[in-house]
């Protein structure tokens, strides 16, 4: 269209201008109308409502809705009184039989996902990893993974699934504790539909649940970037296979913290991080012996001593 006009065949000018409104491409040297047709790719700017705003379409389609956004709405119950007696009984029939035709996957669906978003509300996750959940859900339901549990517990094993899948660092224990429902019944569900769905689920490293532990704790960056690297250490001598990440992450926040004078005892972390405080103590001795950490603990514990002196 216009933008492969260079110039004017008439006059052989370059100097064109664009009416928008019209569609046309004229040059202004001799005004010779290039082009009458041109389409506006740009964004429709009109509304059919007062209360819309001027926009081409609607919402985008979402898993987190029964319809995916796309399905139809019989009016709403506030413009029943603006109608009369006859038009009234009419708009409320039409309402139900809209009602009733609902299939039974769409009825599960509707209840499962309002489930979805007190618990994402609960848990307080961003809305990728409620799509994510509600995408999984799903899912499980139109291959019939649903039958024979409740929908509860599938509704918090699919977002334990999208928190692992969004490396969120989320544990089975916390979710469950948030939500009320039984860790076993959550443990059987998510495996089974992950398995069932061929989602491969990489375990939580102790590193991931760093920030999340070191913020509940108002630790510094220095202490975070410190049990990070200590972690890092950890894992080259061996020392995280076998072992809780979260139970690691917590003992290298502990010994961090003592190198940086953070200094904050067992049972704060252990209340923060949801482990025992024999847990965290039985980490941190390994920490220190297989890593050789006792003289930089002894020297960072002096200078935090010469410094309270001064």
């Amino acid at each position: 269209m216009a933008k492969f006009v260079k110039r004017c065949p008439e006059c052989n000018s370059i100097n064109l201008s664009i009416d928008e409104k019209k569609g046309e491409v004229i040059c202004k040297s001799c005004g010779l109308v290039l082009d009458e047709s041109l389409v506006d790719f740009g964004p429709e700017w009109r509304g059919f409502k007062e209360d819309e705003g001027k926009q081409r379409a609607g919402a985008p389609s979402t898993f987190t809705k029964a319809d995916m956004g796309t399905g139809t709405k019989i009016g709403s119950k506030s413009e029943i009184y603006k109608l009369s007696g006859s038009q009234r009984r009419r708009f409320m029939r039409m309402r139900r039989w809209h009602n009733r035709s609902s299939t039974s996957l769409e009825r599960n669906l509707k209840y499962a996902l309002v489930e979805l978003k007190k618990v994402a509300s609960i848990l307080n996750i961003p809305p990728s990893i409620e799509e994510e959940a509600a995408r999984i859900y799903n899912l499980a339901v139109r291959k019939s993974l649903v039958r024979g549990r409740s929908m509860e517990s599938v509704v918090v094993g699919a977002v334990y699934i999208a928190s692992r899948r969004f490396n969120l660092p989320r544990s089975l224990n916390e979710i469950c504790k948030k939500t009320g429902i039984s860790k076993r019944d959550v443990g059987k569900t998510y495996r089974f539909i992950a398995r069932q769905l061929g989602i491969k689920l990489l375990p939580s490293g102790p590193a991931d649940f760093i920030p999340k532990f070191a913020n509940k704790l108002n630790f510094s960056s220095a202490t975070q970037t410190k049990a990070v690297e200590i972690l890092k250490n950890a894992k080259e001598f061996e020392l995280t296979s076998g072992r809780g990440p979260i139970g690691l992450a917590a003992a290298a926040l502990y010994v961090a913290s003592l190198m940086t004078g953070e200094k904050r005892t067992q049972r704060e972390i252990a209340d923060v991080v949801g482990v025992t405080e024999v847990t965290i103590r039985n980490r941190y001795k390994e920490m220190i012996e297989k890593l050789g950490l006792k003289e930089d603990l002894e020297k960072a514990k002096s200078e935090v001593e010469d410094n309270d002196k001064k």
